[in-house]
C-alpha cells in the first residue's frame, strides 16, 4: 500500500487535516501552538470545561475513586457515582432510566446494535453525524436519507416502508446549527408504529431536551457539559435492552468515575441556567452585530454560527488569516459538509464577551 501516494492526494485537494495543539484550559482564551487566541471553534458552549465548581469535583472525585474504571460496566466497572450521574440524567431528561457511554459515537453505536433485529428499516436526516451513518453501517441495514428538515420527504420514503422501522435524527445538526422538527417527525414515525431516536449532542444544555414519548434520546457530555461521555435516556424496557445487546455498552471500559462526579456538577449548573442564559444573549448579540455588518449567516439560534465560503482553499485561507489575527475559528470542508457549502463554523460560548465577539466579525468583515 502506497501511503505517501494517498496523502500526496489529500493534500492536493486541501483536504489535509492538521491537529492544532492546546497548552492551556478549554476556555473562550487558549494558547495553540504558542499563540495566545480567542477560541470561537470550540464546542464547550456553556464554558464548564475549566469551570472551578466542575474542577472540583473532578479532584474530589480522583481521590475517592481513582484515575480509571478498571473494566467494562458489567464487568467490575460499574461504580456507584455513574448510577448517580444517570439517575440524575433520567430525572433532568423526564425518562425512566438512562446509561452512561464514554463517548457519543459509542452510544450511537450502542443503539443501532441492540435495535439491530426490532427495525426492517431505518431512515436518516441527510445531514446527520457521521456516527449515525456508521451505525447503520455495522448492523448491515440499507442507508436511507430523507432530505434534510424537509418532512415531505420523510413522508414519502415512510410511506412505502413495511413493517417496523427507526428514524433517526440529529437535534441541533452540527455543521449548520439548524434544529430538527421533533414533535412533527415524531408523529410521523408512531402513524408507522415505528421509533423515533434523536441524537443531541450540540444541543443538550443548550436547549431544554425535548423527548417525546416512547421514543429514544442520545445525548453526550464533552460538549456543553464539559467533561467526557454521552448517555442514553428512555423506557426502562429500552435501557435494559441495550444493556444486554448493545456491543459497545458490553466491550467498552466503563467512563472514568471521576468523569462522573465532574459531570453531575455540570448537571447542576445547566438545571441552574445562568451560563444558558448568559450563551443565549451572546448568540442574540453575534446575530446582531453580524446583521449590522452585511455578514450573511445561516439560520442558527444555536451556538453553532456558520458562514458560507464555498470553496476549500478560500475557506482555510480566510481561517488562517482569522488565526494570524488572533481568533481561532474552524474551517469546514467537503466531504464533511457537501461540495459548495464549505465553510467557517464559528461557536460561541457562555464566557465569551460582547468586546470580544464584535473583534471577532470586525476583523472577520475585512477578512471576507
Amino acid at each position: 500500500m502506497n501511503f505517501k501516494e494517498k496523502l500526496q492526494e489529500i493534500k492536493k485537494q486541501n483536504l489535509y487535516r492538521v491537529r492544532k495543539t492546546l497548552a492551556s484550559a478549554q476556555s473562550n482564551k487558549v494558547s495553540i501552538d504558542n499563540k495566545e487566541v480567542l477560541n470561537f471553534s470550540s464546542n464547550d458552549y456553556l464554558s464548564l470545561a475549566n469551570h472551578p465548581k466542575v474542577k472540583e469535583a473532578f479532584i474530589k472525585g480522583v481521590e475517592k475513586y481513582g484515575a480509571g474504571s478498571g473494566a467494562s460496566h458489567l464487568v467490575s466497572g460499574h461504580f456507584d457515582i455513574h448510577e448517580e450521574l444517570e439517575s440524575k440524567l433520567a430525572a433532568y431528561t423526564g425518562q425512566d432510566r438512562a446509561l452512561v457511554f464514554s463517548s457519543g459515537f459509542s452510544a450511537n453505536l450502542g443503539i443501532f446494535s441492540a435495535l439491530s433485529d426490532q427495525v426492517e428499516w431505518i431512515l436518516q436526516d441527510k445531514l446527520n453525524h457521521a456516527s449515525l451513518i456508521d451505525a447503520n453501517h455495522l448492523i448491515q441495514k440499507r442507508v436511507e436519507r430523507y432530505k434534510h428538515n424537509d418532512i415531505a420527504s420523510l413522508k414519502n420514503k415512510i410511506s412505502k416502508k413495511i413493517g417496523p422501522g427507526l428514524v433517526a435524527t440529529d437535534n441541533v445538526f452540527s455543521m449548520d446549527g439548524d434544529v430538527a422538527e421533533i414533535n412533527q417527525l415524531d408523529l410521523i414515525t408512531k402513524s408507522h408504529e415505528s421509533i423515533l431516536m434523536q441524537d443531541d449532542a450540540h444541543g443538550f444544555g443548550v436547549f431544554q431536551p425535548n423527548i417525546p414519548d416512547n421514543s429514544i434520546y442520545m445525548a453526550t457530555l464533552g460538549k456543553s457539559a464539559g467533561t467526557m461521555g454521552a448517555f442514553i435516556s428512555g423506557s426502562k424496557d429500552l435501557i435494559d435492552l441495550i444493556i444486554q445487546r448493545g456491543r459497545s455498552y458490553i466491550y467498552t471500559t466503563a467512563l472514568p468515575p471521576a468523569i462522573s462526579a465532574a459531570s453531575i456538577a455540570s448537571l447542576e449548573l445547566i438545571i441552574e441556567g445562568e451560563q444558558t442564559r448568559k450563551l443565549h444573549e451572546n448568540i442574540r448579540f453575534f446575530k446582531d452585530y453580524s446583521k449590522q455588518l452585511k455578514i450573511n449567516l445561516l439560520e442558527s439560534n444555536s451556538g453553532i454560527q456558520p458562514i458560507l465560503i464555498g470553496d476549500n482553499k478560500k475557506v482555510i485561507d480566510i481561517s488562517g488569516v482569522l488565526f494570524s489575527k488572533g481568533f481561532n475559528v474552524g474551517a469546514i470542508r467537503s466531504p464533511t459538509v457537501p461540495k459548495g457549502t464549505e465553510r467557517l463554523r464559528i461557536t460561541l460560548s457562555a464566557d465569551h464577551s460582547q468586546d470580544q465577539i464584535s473583534s471577532l466579525l470586525e476583523t472577520l468583515s475585512n477578512a471576507l
